[in-house]
């Protein structure tokens, strides 16, 4: 009997997070940070992918390569000045309108440039926030903290809209989601953040309520922009990769903008002993 695309996403995602979190407590750093840097290039080259379907040029190989060095440059600490990252888009932006001085074909240039750099910006620098969640004290548990609110939510908002869906959500974006589903997937986010408290107990349980709410929501926010780019794209997944669940891209996309808001929240309110 043929196994369900339904039943493959579960078990994909189910999959995923049993491997992430208790991979999270086995590998050394380099190991952690060399898969981090594998999904970036993977989740960008995807990105780029896509892009190039609507008919636009980009460089996308080089894009791909800068896009690899900023997970780096964090992981080598290799920050020369502060804000060494907002540095280094500079001078990759720079170097992207030096090669369209060497092109001929001058069509597109503000476009290719522009969705370039957004593609390092949206999946590379971003996610790469992952690696430096990781350097913080305790960040083994910060970063299987985050990536279980972020997977259960996702898992839950799956199986509750499709087993109590009604609403539509936005259907003009992503024509299957609903608001039951996203409530669940909430509500899911919500119980794994306060099941945190026991292996994240200097945390105060209103951070832990709050931080749930809050990357429950932006891994939804996350789903919806990536499904968002596909729609402009018109694709339905941005690979097939993995099953029942698409490309990398599809996978990551809940983190991407949960990373870095997690890790200003984390140091703002000083929550890291």
């Amino acid at each position: 009997m043929a196994m369900s695309a339904s039943t493959k996403r579960v078990i994909t995602a189910t999959s995923i997070i049993l491997f992430v979190g208790l991979g999270l407590f086995f590998l050394p750093m380099w190991a952690y940070a060399a898969i981090v840097i594998l999904l970036i290039a993977g989740g960008l080259n995807e990105f780029y992918s896509l892009i190039e379907k609507k008919g636009i040029f980009i460089y996308k190989y080089f894009g791909v390569l800068i896009g690899i060095l900023i997970p780096l440059s964090i992981y080598f600490k290799f920050e020369p000045t502060k804000g060494w990252e907002l540095l280094f888009i500079v001078t990759a932006t720079l170097i992207f309108f030096i090669l369209q001085f060497i092109r001929k074909d001058s069509s597109q240039a503000i476009v290719g440039i522009s969705t370039t750099l957004f593609g390092i910006f949206y999946v590379s620098w971003f996610f790469s926030f992952l690696i430096k969640i990781r350097f913080l004290p305790h960040g083994t548990l910060l970063v299987a903290f985050l990536l279980l609110v972020t997977k259960i939510g996702d898992v839950g908002a799956y199986i509750v809209g499709r087993s109590m869906g009604k609403n539509m959500l936005i259907t003009r974006i992503s024509p299957k989601k609903t608001l039951e589903g996203s409530l669940g997937g909430l509500g899911f986010s919500l119980g794994a953040a306060i099941i945190s408290k026991l292996y994240l107990p200097f945390i105060p349980l209103i951070h832990l309520v709050a931080l749930g709410i809050l990357i429950g929501f932006l891994s939804q926010l996350g789903d919806l922009c990536e499904s968002l780019i596909k729609r402009d794209c018109q694709v339905k997944d941005s690979g097939a990769h993995l099953p029942g669940l698409g490309g990398i891209l599809d996978v990551i996309d809940s983190i991407i903008f949960a990373s870095p808001i997690f890790y200003y929240y984390l140091l703002c309110f000083k929550l890291i002993p």
